[in-house]
């Protein structure tokens, strides 16, 4: 307090004048203060990030762009995830409408853990005899009002806002849903709610790429989620008229199934590699076991990293088989595991079942103990990877257990209605399954990825996944690579188009039936060699493009 006084008065030797002299100084620097906060962007709006922001990498393009906008207002990667799926509610209904449920693998940079998010599209308690199409309950709206609540910073309105607008105003059809539309054209064009959203004016067609389409009734839905949260559809004042147009479309839920509803957050399946873990989503997102299963095969001794290139396309193909193989082992008809997340890829069940493995041949399927099951798989899912510039990671597949669920509206809202999960008729979410690598004892995010595409959804992963981080591949040429797959029945190793001669002949050689496929799976990864946080600028993501897909990749330096 002297040295302060001693200062501050005109009376002392050497300092005449010196007190207006700072409250002049004072008095600008306030001023030029309060003008550059006027100026610079608050935290919300795009461009509040200077630099780095992190990426986002989706199966639809406008879905990668708001997420994009998200990271650059300052969002973490929860919010941003919140907002692409938003997003991909009004673009991409088909695979991720509100009435669907899917599942992700989050790396919280701050608390340091890896959660695998349940949020299915569950089966209601009770299915009327009567219910001709029989629907699922919806997950994802609860399911992303809890990844936000947990782990985001921005405000809840400011994630669903641009889906809102999208739906209100409409939003040219992308090539994505467009490829989607065209599946099932003749199906949607019978039905007279579908057939006015997605079906061109002249009643003959559905939309086409470039198309605009508008959801005024779906933009009305989120609307209410975002000044109310999801409450007000799960048993707020929604309900009763969500319920009422779910039973005239055909399906059946009761305000207990909405009001019970929670997602559930489940320890992952943690696989550790060198100084790495992989995490990969604890069933019932089952493509995380077989994941995981393939993962813990290959890294063992560096198996796949030392296998010569003549190898690694057989190495890939017998650890798949087996890993289907042991799927029906644990796999139950929920979709649920008999075996705790840590024993499904134990070391010890990963010796057993490579004990008979062969880097010279092929071991038929029908000699592994078990031998796989033949299972009819749900081919239709979409994915995206969210990461932020700190390390936080969300990787997310959702689905709607059918093309377009059942392929009708809750009259009056907007929304598909998601297919009751039913394994047996290959309607579930067998095929979602994404994963993380992530270094525990430095606390960084090495890789994300996540994938569809039915029973190849996880070999896909894997083989961008081996390539990455156990061959030491950039992100890149692992993504354009050409994919291996065998899923056990039938015993055929399957390969997409473009691989090389050499490759079909050490596959032939090694006594693989081969089968020829244009495409395998659809990806989307970002990998971060040195880690992140760390040299955020080394870090790359892609998502699958033609002929796979139709999808972006999106960062910002």
């Amino acid at each position: 307090m002297g040295d302060r006084s001693k200062e501050a008065s005109p009376h002392n030797k050497g300092s005449a004048g010196r007190p207006w002299r700072q409250f002049v100084v004072a008095s600008a620097l306030i001023f030029l203060t309060a003008c550059a906060i006027e100026e610079e962007p608050q935290r919300g709006t795009i461009g509040f990030v200077e630099g780095f922001i992190g990426g986002v990498a989706t199966d639809e393009p406008r879905a990668a762009l708001i997420g994009r906008d998200i990271l650059s207002a300052g969002g973490y990667a929860a919010d941003a995830a919140t907002a692409v799926y938003f997003a991909l509610s009004v673009t991409m209904p088909s695979q991720a409408g509100l009435g669907g449920g899917g599942v992700c693998v989050v790396r919280n940079a701050v608390d340091q853990a890896t959660k695998t998010l349940d949020f299915l599209a569950r089966p209601p308690r009770q299915v009327p005899a009567g219910a001709s199409r029989p629907s699922a309950i919806p997950g994802n709206p609860r399911g992303f009002f809890a990844l936000h609540s947990k782990f985001g910073r921005l405000r809840w309105e400011e994630l669903v806002g641009p889906a809102e607008a999208l739906a209100r105003f409409g939003s040219p059809v992308s090539r994505a849903f467009a490829a989607d539309l065209a599946q099932v054209e003749r199906a949607l064009l019978a039905e007279a709610p579908s057939r006015r959203i997605f079906g061109h004016s002249s009643g003959k067609r559905v939309l086409r790429e470039g198309e605009t389409m508008t959801q005024i009734e779906l933009a009305a839905v989120l609307g209410r989620l975002r000044r109310e949260g999801p409450g007000a559809f799960y048993g707020g004042t929604m309900t009763r008229n969500f319920i009422e147009a779910v039973a005239d479309a055909g399906g059946a839920l009761q305000a207990e199934d909405l009001r019970a509803y929670r997602p559930v957050w489940r320890e992952t399946i943690a696989v550790p590699f060198g100084d790495l873990t992989a995490h990969f989503a604890s069933p019932p997102g089952a493509a995380g076991g077989v994941g995981a299963g393939m993962w813990r095969m290959l890294s063992i001794d560096d198996r796949y990293k030392a296998a010569d290139e003549s190898e690694k396309p057989h190495l890939l193909a017998e650890s798949a088989m087996r890993a289907y193989a042991d799927r029906g082992q644990w796999l139950q008809p929920d979709g649920s595991s008999s075996l705790a997340p840590a024993d499904l890829a134990s070391e010890d069940r990963a010796a057993r079942q490579m004990a008979n493995y062969s880097a010279e041949r092929h071991v038929p399927a029908g000699q592994l103990t078990p031998p796989p099951v033949e299972r009819l798989e749900n081919p239709f899912a979409t994915s995206f990877v969210v990461f932020d510039r700190f390390g936080s990671a969300v990787a997310c597949a959702l689905t709607m257990n059918n093309l377009f669920g059942t392929g009708r509206f809750a009259k009056g809202t907007g929304v598909l209605l998601a297919a009751y999960p039913d394994g047996a008729a290959g309607r579930g979410p067998t095929s979602l399954g994404p994963m993380i690598v992530v270094n525990e004892l430095v606390q960084r995010m090495y890789f994300a990825a996540a994938s569809s595409g039915g029973v190849a959804a996880p070999t896909s992963l894997i083989n961008v996944a081996a390539r990455t981080m156990l061959a030491e591949e950039p992100l890149e040429t692992a993504m354009q690579a050409k994919r291996i797959h065998h899923e056990g029945v039938p015993d055929i190793t399957f390969f997409e188009n473009g691989i090389t001669d050499a490759a079909q002949k050490a596959l032939l050689g090694r006594g693989h039936r081969l089968a020829r496929t244009p495409t395998l799976g659809r990806v989307n990864a970002a990998h971060c060699p040195d880690g992140i946080p760390q040299r955020a600028t080394k870090c790359s993501i892609f998502a699958d493009v033609r002929p796979r897909g139709y999808g972006l990749a999106v960062s910002a330096d």
